[in-house]
């Protein structure tokens, strides 16, 4: 596993890729089979609106209108192919989990005429002045996808210390931004806090990419604490260690394949996978546990990435 890339050089490379145009074509696309009729007057409506220019409390007052017009907590729901495209406009990024409340207002923004300039920097800190939760996560949405996205770093780092999980998971999960321009301390912060949140660490993209020993000695300061307060090990936790600090590591594995429920057993098998402990998979193998066999079959096969982390027992399958 290649490990530790600094933010900058990550996200000059993310931002070259940014078509602003064909992303703010392809999210309308993506929305527009999706609302009432009401619900889309509205939206060109408001498009135009923009287009013709608004200031911030406009523009705020046309977030909070959305509400009227597409539902909160309905999914986007998009298919295969429509996933396939977002990943092609920016890799990384998957609007799978996306409401249809937010990509309206991450819609309505795109449509801006001054998406690369100040002011449309400033009209972003504007409406977090005031933004509610919807709002927010819809703001924390649409920044990745804005020309020159570093200059908005310090606002998605924001967006980390937060204790709302929907908004912080709209930073940190399916989203390329921190991996491409997060620095290492923030990145390493926003992973423990995941833990902390119970969020889905294997959704954060670019985890396997940025694994190294600091972050490695963090989650198992955490192994220990919670091993000691006689709380359970959050099954994502072991993602965070890869081939990294193994002579305290591997024990604690061991103890959790021994003694875990069945989600953090199988998660302990995919941790001797990511260790490279072939011999450790091997004798799981020969055991033939109906449980942990196949798990350490798949491990011995490479199939130990982040994504795997999402199949364990009792996790719905992403698409």
């Amino acid at each position: 596993m290649s490990m530790t890339i600094k933010g900058e050089q990550a996200g000059s490379e993310l931002s070259r890729a940014l078509d602003v145009k064909q992303i703010g074509e392809f999210l309308d696309a993506l929305l527009g089979t999706r609302l009432s009729a009401e619900a889309g007057d509205f939206a060109r409506r408001a498009q135009e609106e923009i287009r013709a220019g608004v200031d911030p409390k406009r523009m705020g007052l046309l977030f909070a209108l959305s509400s009227r017009h597409a539902r909160d907590r309905v999914l986007l729901d998009p298919s295969e192919s429509e996933l396939a495209r977002a990943a092609e406009l920016l890799p990384g990024w998957n609007p799978e989990r996306w409401g249809l409340l937010e990509t309206l207002r991450v819609c309505l923004w795109m449509t801006r005429e001054d998406l690369g300039q100040p002011s449309c920097a400033e009209a972003v800190e504007a409406l977090f002045g005031h933004a509610d939760e919807g709002e927010c996560r819809a703001l924390y949405r649409v920044l990745p996808l804005l020309p020159d996205p570093l200059r908005f770093q310090w606002r998605m780092q924001e967006g980390c210390r937060t204790n709302i999980v929907p908004v912080f998971e709209a930073v940190a999960c399916d989203n390329p931004y921190p991996a491409a321009y997060f620095e290492d301390v923030a990145w390493r912060q926003m992973a423990i806090k995941a833990l902390f949140l119970d969020s889905p660490l294997w959704r954060v993209h670019g985890l396997d990419g940025r694994l190294d020993e600091d972050l490695a000695r963090m989650a198992l300061d955490l192994v220990e604490e919670r091993t000691s307060a006689g709380r359970p090990i959050q099954p994502d936790l072991w993602l965070c260690l890869g081939p990294y600090e193994q002579e305290r590591a591997l024990p604690l594995i061991d103890h959790e394949i021994n003694h875990g429920t069945s989600e953090g057993r199988c998660a302990g098998i995919l941790a001797l996978g990511r260790a490279l402990q072939e011999g450790r998979l091997e004798a799981f193998i020969r055991a033939q546990d109906p449980l942990l066999s196949p798990w350490a079959e798949a491990a011995q096969a490479g199939d130990c990435s982040q994504a795997a982390f999402g199949r364990l027992p009792g996790r719905e399958t992403s698409k």
